[in-house]
C-alpha cells in the first residue's frame, strides 16, 4: 500500500519539516486545497503551496476541496501532479471535468464525501485514474475514521476486478497504523495528523509494519 502524507497540520517552519518528510518512506506529497466554500476551512493559495512545496521530490497528489474547480486546476496543474481529484459533488458536469483533466495529461481522480454512495460515481469509473473514498468528513484534519467507508472500498474493488477498470483506490481520513489494516482493500492511504503530530519517520515506521 503507498502512502500520501498530508502536511496540513504540520507547524512552522513548514516548508524545511516538509522538506524533511518528503526525505522519508513515502510515496507522494498530499495537498488539501479548500476554498472555505465547498468545506468551512480555507488553506493557502496556490502560490503559497507552490512556495511550500517546490523543494519537494515525490509526486504530488492533489485534492481539491473547491466549488470553482476549474480555476483550481489551471492553476495546480502548473505543479505537473501525479493527481488531480475534485469532488464529485462540487461539479454538475462531471465528464466535462474529467475529460478536462486528462487533456492536461494528468491523473484524474473523483472524490465522494461519507454521504455519498458509490453507485452514484460508477459511470464514470471506467475513465478515472483515481477514486478517493472520504472516511471522514472532507474540510479538517483529525477527524475520526468512519467505519462504513470499508464497505466503499470493498465495493470499489469488486467493481474494478469485475469490470478490469484501472484506477486506484484512495482512502483519506482517521488514518493511523490500526485504522490502515481495515483499508487493504485500498491501494493510497493519505495520513496526515497521525504522522505530523509525533516523530515523522517513526509513525511511517509503524504505518508500514
Amino acid at each position: 500500500m503507498k502512502i500520501a502524507a498530508s502536511f496540513l497540520d504540520i507547524k512552522e517552519p513548514k516548508m524545511e519539516e516538509l522538506k524533511y518528510l518528503d526525505s522519508l518512506d513515502i510515496d507522494y506529497i498530499h495537498l488539501d486545497v479548500m476554498d472555505g466554500i465547498f468545506v468551512e476551512n480555507k488553506t493557502y493559495t496556490y502560490e503559497e503551496f507552490y512556495d511550500i512545496t517546490r523543494f519537494t521530490t515525490k509526486p504530488k497528489d492533489i485534492h481539491l476541496m473547491v466549488s470553482d474547480v476549474k480555476k483550481y486546476i489551471d492553476e495546480f496543474a502548473q505543479m505537473k501532479p501525479k493527481f488531480i481529484t475534485f469532488h464529485y459533488e462540487a461539479v454538475s458536469e462531471v465528464s466535462s471535468v474529467i475529460n478536462y483533466i486528462k487533456e492536461l495529461g494528468i491523473g484524474v481522480g473523483i472524490s465522494i464525501k461519507p454521504t455519498t454512495d458509490v453507485s452514484e460515481v460508477v459511470k464514470y469509473l471506467p475513465y478515472l485514474d483515481l477514486i478517493l473514498v472520504m472516511s471522514v468528513e472532507p474540510g479538517r484534519g483529525g477527524q475520526a475514521f468512519i467505519e462504513e467507508s470499508i464497505k466503499k472500498i470493498e465495493q470499489l474493488y469488486t467493481l474494478r476486478e469485475k469490470e478490469n477498470y484501472h484506477y486506484q483506490i484512495e482512502v483519506d481520513g482517521g488514518i493511523n497504523n490500526e485504522t490502515i489494516k481495515k483499508c487493504n482493500k485500498a491501494d493510497i492511504c493519505v495520513v496526515g495528523s497521525y504522522i505530523t503530530r509525533q516523530d515523522y519517520k517513526e509513525a511511517i515506521r509503524k504505518l508500514r509494519d
